[in-house]
């Protein structure tokens, strides 16, 4: 299998690299991480003219990539510039939009893809502890209602970018034990409807996310995102997509902190010599640039398999997510202790790319979690 990117998509990183190191510099993502909205709203706009989020979908849905390959392009870019606009769950709505909406639901795409409208994925719960099945927010039938109306109760937590969002695609139980993948109904669900309740913090590693809580919100059935009772498959492959988008940020991620290192290693003087030259510290940087590439293959292979068949699928985006969580831990803590105590400063931008990388293992499912899976879906 050839795995050299085509010339639309090396394009497409060099444009996006170069737009990132002159107008996404640290200072700027440091305030815009802060600012009130945790992202910023003209950035994002600059970002969809540029096609960056264009990139993430096929030409049916109103974009011109879609591959595994130009989202791992994609996010491996905006992983070097620790970029917080809300690509993440653009990518992931969207693309269980594309899958399953109806013609209105897939009409709302061209507002995702040309940065008119955010979009925020409300899935995870307090206690559901990473597993895509547990689901207790519930969606029941309206008593004595001949329109066929949903009321929808429960709560989210971690909506990303949740205050800033104009709907929110929403899983419910609408049947079944509260673990069970049959029985799960995704919901498409204004910002605005009666009854949606949004409570926004500042995140540890930049941007905001929110608690999201729904009491007694009535749907119609065009809010049903595919079929009742059978959201699961869909579920599963957009998180898929955003399980690779969050690996390839990362490696993007380790790319930068490791030429910060290797930086310092050559500048950083100790009796005389630069702290590069020492055995030792040569030895734990070498280990820690084969890690690096091992984490690139997983990405690689996770992005060759995400059109592939579902099982063969998980098992590479799983594989990708663990061995991102593995690695990205190691450089973080590896970039710090060779840096020394400056490593940790607020001012130094190393720490920051250490902070997100910590952060990415536990987005979406942690090592722990994702390594399990990975042996449970080869014993299937």
């Amino acid at each position: 299998m050839n795995f050299q990117h085509t010339e639309d998509r090396r394009m497409l990183a060099d444009t996006l690299n170069r737009f990132i190191g002159e107008q996404y510099g640290f200072a700027t993502r440091d305030r815009i991480a802060r600012s009130e909205h945790g992202f910023s709203t003209q950035l994002w706009a600059r970002f969809a003219e540029l096609g960056v989020i264009g990139a993430l979908f096929d030409e049916a849905s109103g974009g011109f990539g879609g591959g595994g390959f130009d989202i791992s392009v994609v996010f491996e870019s905006l992983g070097r510039g620790l970029v917080v606009e809300p690509f993440l769950d653009t990518l992931i709505v969207g693309r269980a939009l594309a899958r399953s909406g109806n013609d209105a639901q897939k009409a709302a795409l061209g507002a995702l893809i040309d940065g008119s409208r955010i979009a925020a994925l409300a899935h995870g719960e307090p206690d559901s502890h990473y597993e895509l099945a547990r689901v207790t927010t519930r969606a029941q039938r309206s008593v004595n209602d001949e329109s066929n109306a949903w009321t929808l109760n429960g709560a989210k937590a971690v909506v990303q970018h949740g205050e800033q969002a104009s709907m929110f695609l929403v899983s419910a139980r609408t049947s079944g034990d509260d673990d069970a993948e049959a029985g799960i109904t995704l919901f498409v669900v204004p910002r605005d409807a009666a009854g949606v309740n949004v409570r926004g913090y500042r995140k540890i590693d930049g941007g905001r996310a929110a608690e999201v809580t729904f009491d007694n919100v009535t749907l119609g059935d065009d809010a049903v995102l595919g079929s009742a009772d059978a959201g699961f498959a869909t579920l599963e492959y957009a998180l898929s997509c955003g399980v690779l988008a969050l690996c390839a940020e990362a490696v993007g991620a380790m790319d930068v902190a490791k030429d910060y290192t290797l930086d310092y290693l050559r500048t950083r003087k100790q009796f005389g010599v630069p702290i590069g030259s020492f055995q030792a510290l040569q030895h734990r940087m070498a280990d820690l640039l084969l890690e690096i590439e091992q984490a690139r293959s997983a990405v690689i292979n996770a992005a060759a398999a995400l059109d592939g068949e579902r099982t063969a699928r998980e098992r590479a985006v799983s594989a990708a997510k663990y061995s991102i969580g593995r690695i990205g831990t190691l450089v973080a803590e590896e970039c710090i202790q060779l840096h020394g105590g400056i490593g940790m400063t607020w001012e130094l931008p190393l720490a920051h790319y250490a902070k997100r990388l910590v952060m990415i293992d536990h987005q979406l499912g942690d090592e722990d979690h994702h390594l399990e899976r990975f042996i449970a879906l080869g014993a299937r």
